[in-house]
């Protein structure tokens, strides 16, 4: 069951909520129409994360419109993808005091308003790289990852056109819970540590390439195609897809640990 209704149970269960108080709590409206988007507040209930805004061709108006319906519901941090650097101006002045700041990282486009919660996943997530070029992808995913609770190691740059500097960072790949592989070009290094480690590994083919790369879609085709045994495919350049999935992965059976 998910964490926040765990707690509003153990509230009743020790007098400090009484069963009508938690009754109303729970039948409040699962989403709130904003008449240009239907907010959801339940997703946190259903999914154990709350609704994350994709920033792409809405204004910075609605977006700060959503972001604020989900602050008021206790929704934080609010996560925003693929958000332009003028939209971003207006939200900073939106949130630039109080409990919910906004930081923008330009590289992944990538906003978030709020504090990040401390890292309670079973292990380390581990991104990595085939080139520099791949890092925009790479911290979209580092950083929905660290939105949602993870502790992430970056290790970019590290491709098959020199793989001693993968195998340089064995540890940190035998060690890690998940590893997300980002790469474009002809996609190969999720293959290369789909067979070195023992644990999931979320390959995010780029958009990285010359022109029979295809955007992207030669790495795409490779990485569906992987030999090795374990390796999972998100779209092109979805590096938000694969930072959440890691984190429901290493999430998995954490609340387990507490109880």
């Amino acid at each position: 069951m998910q964490q926040d209704i765990r707690e509003l149970l153990e509230q009743v269960k020790n007098g400090a909520l009484s069963v009508e108080e938690a009754e109303l709590i729970l039948k409040k409206a699962p989403f709130e129409d904003l008449g240009y988007a239907k907010v959801d507040m339940h997703r946190r209930v259903r999914q154990g994360a709350a609704e994350v805004i994709y920033g792409a061709s809405k204004t910075p108006e609605q977006i700060t419109g959503i972001a604020k319906k989900l602050l008021e519901n206790g929704q934080e941090p609010v996560l925003i993808t693929r958000l332009s650097a003028d939209a971003a101006a207006v939200l900073a002045e939106h949130f630039s005091s109080g409990d919910h700041v906004f930081a923008y990282h330009a590289d992944a486009h990538i906003g978030v308003i709020g504090t990040l919660p401390p890292a309670d996943g079973l292990g380390k997530i581990v991104v990595a790289t085939g080139g520099t070029s791949d890092i925009p992808v790479a911290e979209e995913a580092a950083l929905t990852a660290e939105v949602y609770g993870n502790e992430v190691v970056r290790l970019y740059d590290v491709g098959v056109a020199g793989l001693h500097r993968l195998l340089a960072h064995a540890e940190d790949l035998m060690s890690a819970s998940v590893v997300i592989a980002i790469a474009g070009m002809e996609g190969a290094l999720a293959s290369v540590i789909g067979g070195l480690v023992d644990c999931p590994v979320i390959a995010v083919p780029t958009s990285v390439g010359y022109g029979a790369s295809f955007g992207g879609l030669s790495a795409l085709l490779s990485m569906l195609n992987s030999c090795a045994s374990g390796v999972s495919v998100v779209n092109i350049d979805n590096g938000f897809g694969a930072g959440y999935l890691a984190s429901r992965i290493n999430h998995m059976g954490a609340g387990e640990r507490t109880r």
